[in-house]
């Protein structure tokens, strides 16, 4: 059953051809003040999965109920990371990610 604090949020990204493995360097040697900052604004569970036929990124978070979803994108070491894999993902003209949220229609615990 999930936790009655927490929200999950899903969307999807779009990644560039041939920077797959790129993507996921970067990932694994996330900057460490981004993962704090994360943490410590509400995500308690954070998952990237990648379709590689069609280079989708699917995301899969879950939310503290108090989270701030105005927080992130306004925060300069959010602002740098996008502007750090812009080059790899489709981005909007602020650098942010293209992203699609998606609707929950199914959930078992």
């Amino acid at each position: 059953m999930e936790n009655n604090t927490t929200v999950r949020n899903a969307f999807t990204m779009k990644l560039k051809p041939g920077f797959e493995a790129e993507y996921k360097l970067r990932h694994d040697t996330i900057w460490p003040e981004l993962q704090t900052l994360l943490s410590e604004s509400g995500i308690q569970d954070y998952s990237i999965f990648l379709d590689e036929k069609t280079l989708t990124l699917f995301a899969v978070q879950k939310l503290s109920k108090d989270f701030d979803v105005n927080f992130l994108p306004n925060h300069p070491i959010v602002k740098k990371w996008w502007s750090y894999m812009g080059d790899i993902m489709e981005t909007n003209a602020d650098n942010s990610p293209k992203t699609i949220v998606l609707k929950e229609v199914f959930h078992l615990d």
